[in-house]
């Protein structure tokens, strides 16, 4: 085996993030195109150094003409190289890249837990890192959508989803195939321009390359790196603000215009009776970005959706409103009122 540098650099990297050990069940997806090609052949050539029983996982989502063909050539792959191949087939086309990407984890997990592999492996590179910082700060995005494309996340209670390339560029994954002749399988759909993604991977990254910094990828993907660090430490301070708020000792029965909140919690099919109180006295102390995220996550909690910004920001507003200051019912009509030291956060009847 030829021991380049990429293959240094992501023994290193495995081993110094502790991505995963020695002797475990790896499922790589593979998509046939050249980040993915990189990712599995340097799993397999630093296999015999960790021992780990390797899968190769192909999802087709029948959204190309030739999408058949390219299992057909990502499966010839896998024989060649051995090692067991799994396909799974979408029972019809889709569109969408946020709906591609949900059906694609579900589909890795479900054949992740079928056959016992602990972690799924994929080809994230620090391009896509790049790439995915400057399209959710184009949408709206706090520091958590600017931090996305982590080194790795639970996708189940027992499978990790794990991403060893984020410091590799596409231009290296490209070297890297070609100089072990590695059959990429190009995919049409990267050329069409209706996707966000495509015209910032083909035309503002290279224009910001060219007019600004030559290196924009590498410190995109750096900047994303710090982010999710200090996402990890708000988020880790907002909890446990939140459980200080949450547990004070409540006085007397508290009530929102004489009535006993109410919030809608289902349970065995039936409909439980919550009181949700924050003491404001304690989320006063708090800077505003933990005060932010301690809202954030008592939302996501009790809303049908993902909060937005105007949703956390009325609920933040209620830590040093007056007495008896209440939000707009949000997102299924739950409400919150200020009653003396405390938020109270009811469904509205």
């Amino acid at each position: 085996m030829t021991w380049t540098p990429i293959h240094a650099q992501i023994h290193r990297t495995i081993r110094a993030r502790r991505l995963f050990e020695h002797n475990q069940r790896l499922l790589v997806a593979v998509s046939g195109g050249q980040d993915s090609l990189c990712l599995i052949k340097l799993l397999l050539d630093l296999q015999p150094k960790w021992q780990w029983d390797l899968g190769i996982a192909h999802c087709d989502h029948c959204w190309r003409e030739d999408s058949q063909a390219n299992a057909h050539h990502v499966e010839n792959l896998a024989k060649s190289w051995e090692t067991p191949f799994y396909l799974e087939t979408a029972n019809e086309p889709i569109n969408t890249e946020a709906t591609a990407r949900n059906w694609r984890y579900q589909a890795l997990t479900k054949i992740a837990q079928f056959h016992n592999y602990q972690y799924i492996i994929t080809g994230h590179t620090a391009s896509d890192r790049a790439e995915t910082l400057l399209y959710n700060l184009i949408r709206g995005t706090g520091a958590d959508g600017l931090q996305a494309l982590t080194w790795q996340r639970p996708l189940s209670d027992n499978i990790r989803l794990v991403r060893p390339l984020l410091e590799i560029t596409r231009s290296q994954t490209e070297q890297f195939c070609q100089e072990f002749n590695l059959p990429i399988w190009e995919d049409s759909t990267n050329q069409d321009f209706k996707y966000a993604r495509n015209r910032i991977r083909q035309e503002l990254l290279p224009y910001l390359q060219t007019n600004f910094n030559p290196k924009v990828e590498l410190n995109l993907a750096q900047t994303a790196e710090l982010l999710q660090a200090e996402v990890e430490y708000l988020e880790q301070a907002a909890q446990k603000l939140r459980q200080e708020a949450i547990l004070t000792p409540y006085p007397a029965p508290l009530s929102a215009y004489g009535e006993e909140l109410e919030v809608k919690s289902l349970n065995n099919g039936e409909e439980e009776r919550l009181n949700i109180r924050l003491n404001r006295q304690i989320l006063k102390t708090a800077p505003l970005a933990i005060q932010r995220r301690v809202m954030r996550q008592v939302l996501q909690e009790i809303l049908p959706d993902a909060p937005n910004f105007e949703h956390i920001e009325k609920l933040t507003a209620l830590i040093t409103a007056p007495n008896r200051s209440q939000t707009d019912p949000f997102p299924g009509g739950v409400i919150a009122i200020v009653q003396g030291d405390y938020i109270c956060i009811q469904q509205q009847r």
